[in-house]
């Protein structure tokens, strides 16, 4: 009996530790897939990206979902393109034109998406890709496009 009960306790610890080691390790999993990525690419506030979209300066695509679209409306002036489609590049080009040194910003809820097809955009051969970081809901680089009361569109998809 008394190597049961060494053994039950010190059985309990090592479960308790291995479930909180899985559990971190899926919370940096979850928190990783969160963060954008880093880039050198140029970024604008979403205050900046509404007036050089209005001003015809820049071509501003929204790259949520569908499902985003209608939840919360799509930025005045943007282009809705669905980041999954597998068309993406088509969808884009038939947007903005074949010249890839047009100036894209692209615009998603909070950063992370905008900032890897940056990257895909950049690695795609596109040269004049801006990131709008604070997207629509906000994030670390500020308080976004709502949140900024910036005009926001119904999606009529």
């Amino acid at each position: 009996m008394a190597g049961s009960e060494k053994t039950g306790p010190n059985l309990t610890r090592r479960r308790m530790l291995l479930a909180g080691a899985a559990a971190a390790a899926g919370f940096g999993y979850w928190w990783q897939r969160r963060q954008p990525p880093d880039h050198d690419y140029p970024r604008l506030t979403a205050a900046q990206a509404f007036v050089q979209a209005q001003a015809g300066e820049i071509i501003l695509v929204d790259i949520r979902t569908p499902r985003e679209w209608r939840a919360s409306g799509v930025p005045a002036g943007s282009h809705q393109i669905d980041m999954r489609r597998e068309d993406f590049i088509d969808a884009l080009q038939a947007v903005a034109g074949p010249d890839l040194a047009a100036p894209v910003a692209l615009i998603c809820a909070r950063g992370v998406r905008s900032a890897r097809i940056t990257l895909k955009l950049a690695e795609a051969g596109y040269t004049n890709v801006i990131d709008v970081p604070e997207g629509m809901l906000g994030s670390a680089a500020g308080m976004g496009w709502i949140a900024g009361n910036l005009p926001v569109a119904r999606w009529n998809g």
